[in-house]
């Protein structure tokens, strides 16, 4: 039985692991709250990989240790079993004579498996699952898709007019600019978006049309991997990527074409691009993309199902023509934002799906 106090301090878990959002790669997000007599004596969360987990960040908080015997730790990921950069967690909470445990999710990666509790179990602790399972799956819904579907969390963005167009006609003449549907607050939104994936992808025509950087300015955190897409191999003179060998990748079915050999990825025939470039990035340990167009790529990857989100920005200007936006199928409309030059819609499809 969930009781009320389960839903208060497991909410608190994952308000504290959310901190650390787009920074534990390819860690999860974990945050941990130590209860004593209805009182948290301690709280902690996962920072980023290598450094403490939840659990003994909220252990290290706690100022009285002999309260650890009669306490109780909330966290909303099963504690690790194993050793990797740090001991395991289930070891120190043991160890520490905690011995009421109550978890959100179980941790589905080889690593763990349900060993964590077990181990947790054997030492004589009682174990409860399950309370926000929900949530907390969906507080690390790239961390479970990596490790369940064996491929990248993919989040798809675009910006389109009101009648529904993402570019205007071009001649080809005047010089390529990028055409902005939406404002100044959106484009820090989208940058802020970018912190918080660790790869990001635009087909060669996107690169050569608007000249993007693919990177972070306007927000500060992490940069991605930048990716593009291209059957030819022309990228153009983008700055995007002429930085320093392994920030960016070049996927391409060309052969022959004029950048360093460590940065282009050669596609195979007859098996679609977007299935080789989510099958490279997992053997790469990258667990999120953010796919930002052109309208082909976003077809393509909406066509083979390889989407977990959409974020689209719906601008107040009608181009009359132009480049169509893609169309979503089987998606989910979790929520609207508006902004002075444009409303956002957010689409979802069910991340717990094949």
């Amino acid at each position: 039985m969930v009781r009320e106090d389960d839903i208060k301090y497991m909410q608190r878990c994952l308000d504290l692991a959310v901190k650390a959002e787009g920074l534990t790669y390819p860690n999860p997000l974990v945050g941990a709250v130590i209860v004593h007599e209805g009182r948290i004596i301690g709280e902690g969360y996962h920072l980023k990989a290598g450094g403490p987990h939840a659990e003994v960040a909220a252990i290290d908080s706690v100022r009285d240790r002999s309260l650890l015997k009669n306490s109780t730790i909330y966290v909303n990921l099963e504690p690790c079993s194993h050793y990797g950069k740090t001991p395991p967690c289930a070891d120190r909470i043991i160890s520490e004579g905690i011995r009421k445990i109550v978890v959100g999710a179980n941790d589905t990666s080889d690593k763990v498996s349900g060993r964590g509790i077990a181990k947790l179990r054997e030492a004589g602790c009682e174990v409860r699952t399950g309370i926000m399972e929900n949530e907390s799956r969906y507080l690390n819904r790239r961390f479970f898709t990596f490790h369940e579907k064996k491929r990248p969390y993919i989040i798809l963005k675009w910006a389109m007019s009101a009648d529904g167009f993402i570019d205007r006609p071009r001649d080809g003449k005047k010089e390529n600019k990028p055409v902005w549907i939406s404002g100044n607050p959106e484009k820090v939104l989208v940058h802020r978006w970018r912190s918080q994936e660790q790869a990001i992808l635009a087909g060669a025509g996107t690169i050569r049309a608007d000249n993007p950087q693919l990177n972070v300015r306007e927000w500060t955190g992490n940069q991605p991997l930048r990716l593009v897409l291209t059957r030819s191999g022309a990228v153009g003179q983008n700055p995007a990527f002429s930085g320093p060998t392994g920030t960016y990748i070049v996927f391409t079915l060309s052969n022959d074409f004029a950048l360093p050999d460590e940065v282009k990825i050669r596609l195979e025939e007859g098996i679609p691009a977007a299935e080789q470039v989510a099958s490279y990035l997992w053997s790469r340990n990258i667990s999120s993309l953010f796919v930002e167009g052109g309208s082909e790529v976003h077809n393509h990857f909406i066509s083979l199902g390889l989407w977990d989100e959409a974020r689209i920005f719906t601008g107040h200007q009608v181009f009359g023509g132009g480049v169509k936006a893609p169309e979503l199928k089987g998606m989910r409309h979790s929520m609207q934002s508006s902004f002075s030059k444009s409303v956002l819609d957010l689409y979802e499809r069910d991340f717990n799906a094949s």
